[in-house]
């Protein structure tokens, strides 16, 4: 018998398990046929603290809701909005308790602050960091996606690939969103940038647009999140989009297909992808769906099956783009859990892990990049090649680089360096944009601590210049209407 090397991760095929939604309070009576309805589950999304209470009754303390009402009041950059699916995969079985669960109040609420969708799905205000709740560098857009608009909501940034955003909203709202200064509700803290054009207008602008260019073959066709959609109209851009010549791949993104399954499993949309998929591979084109799973947990049976039901249809691959968080996959073996449930039991290939951006009030999420660096280094090997997640930064005005790819790293004040290769559509005329060099922050509070003391010295300094320019611009509006 061969004998078993001891590994640092320990691969082992896992069970899909569907956890049980009757063991809340609010769901106790839930059907399968009631949870496998696209539409209940839509009009049953928790949206508001007392939805919350009214689904979790006595389960959570009263300070656990205090402190999610702040945080949605304080720092939320997203409103709140849960599909049931993803409520279910949260505290799904601790081993304890008569059902395999942790007791109601203090018990589970411990588990429940402690759950890994949770720490993203639902922030609280004890989440955030208290000492640097935002980066002194952080922006709304982070990644300058509108500065690139070629026309409205498509974002022309690399040479071969565009990004449409065909529409500002998704079956749920993720706490780190990136693209929080366009995407769902205003909130307390932000208030969100509308498109101005109709729908069909926007649409056609962005079809007119690709025709004309036909450098662009690539397509990732997003949003929001494409499965906020109605199909009949997204089957329609789509079908348009397979009519010009240059398109070769379009990729479809959703965080639905884990979120809501429901919706991407339904007789009406897996034929009508079976439509699209059967269209494009006639013009020899592939046609993607690119998903957003962060967590083992969230990989369920019914998503597990929906993903194989448009694989039958044609699609010709489903690829995951998750993003390394503090304390939801920021370990080796999380990461592998997480992509051996996908490729093994969903027919998903791990594809990329993004280092998270920087929006506002992301400190606590963020990693720095030697964190990054280690997970790549620590996952390789286990998983075969084609399906091994590279991890990149998304680095302002450059795009997606491997984490590896660094120019020059200062780690004692968290600035990394980085080239590109190519121009953007605004740097037409930009002569310096392949010789410049463009830059990336670390979290403040990873930093040494001289890098901290770095920090705030300069987050001072910085202040008290824009205190200045205000007094300023102050005294000379006072002494203009003097004169008047």
């Amino acid at each position: 018998m061969t004998p078993v090397l001891e590994q640092p991760y320990a691969y082992r095929m896992r069970t899909l398990v569907e956890p049980d939604w009757t063991r809340f309070p609010g769901w106790r009576d839930v059907t399968e046929a009631q949870w496998r309805d696209a539409q209940w589950q839509r009009s049953h999304c928790v949206k508001n603290v007392r939805q919350l209470r009214d689904l979790m009754g006595d389960l959570l303390t009263d300070e656990f809701y205090a402190d999610l009402e702040r945080d949605q009041n304080e720092r939320a950059t997203m409103s709140m909005l849960v599909p049931p699916q993803m409520l279910n995969t949260m505290v799904p079985a601790t081993g304890e308790g008569d059902a395999g669960m942790p007791s109601a109040g203090t018990a589970y609420t411990a588990a429940f602050y402690a759950d890994p969708v949770r720490r993203y799905m639902l922030p609280v205000f004890s989440d955030r960091r208290t000492d640097w709740p935002s980066h002194p560098k952080a922006q709304r857009d982070s990644l300058h996606e509108h500065d690139m608009w070629a026309v409205e909501g498509l974002t022309h940034r690399y040479p071969t690939k565009v990004l449409a955003e065909l529409l500002p909203t998704c079956p749920q709202y993720c706490g780190h969103c990136t693209r929080m200064d366009l995407v769902g509700n205003s909130t307390p803290t932000v208030t969100k940038l509308k498109f101005a054009m109709k729908p069909v207008d926007r649409h056609q602008a962005m079809l007119d647009y690709l025709a004309a260019t036909p450098t662009v073959r690539d397509v990732v066709v997003s949003g929001g999140d494409v499965a906020n959609l109605p199909w009949k109209n997204l089957e329609s851009f789509l079908d348009k989009l397979l009519e010009i010549e240059n398109i070769r791949d379009i990729r479809l993104a959703t965080k639905a297909l884990m979120a809501l399954p429901q919706h991407w499993g339904a007789p009406d949309v897996v034929e009508g992808v079976g439509r699209i998929t059967a269209k494009a591979r006639a013009r020899g084109v592939h046609v993607a769906i690119h998903t957003h799973v962060n967590h083992a947990n969230s990989v369920t049976p019914l998503v597990a099956e929906t993903a194989r039901s448009l694989m039958d249809a044609g699609l010709f691959n489903i690829r995951n783009q998750g993003v390394l968080m503090r304390g939801v996959n920021d370990s080796p073996e999380a990461l592998l859990d997480l992509c051996f449930a996908l490729q093994d039991n969903a027919s998903i290939t791990p594809y990329y892990f993004y280092m998270c951006d920087m929006i506002p009030f992301s400190e606590h999420w963020r990693l720095s990049l030697a964190e990054a660096q280690h997970l790549q280094h620590s996952i390789m090997g286990y998983l075969p090649g084609f399906a091994t997640p590279r991890i990149v930064c998304d680095v302002p005005f450059v795009g997606k680089r491997w984490v590896n790819q660094v120019e020059e790293y200062d780690r004692e004040h968290g600035i990394s360096y980085w080239r590109k290769n190519y121009r953007t559509s605004i740097e037409a005329a930009d002569v310096d944009a392949l010789s410049r060099e463009y830059v990336y922050y670390d979290p403040i509070y990873t930093l040494p601590e001289t890098g901290r003391q770095w920090w705030a010295r300069e987050s001072n300094a910085e202040a008290a210049h824009a205190a200045a320019m205000d007094a300023a611009a102050s005294s000379r509006l006072a002494s203009a209407q003097s004169l008047v």
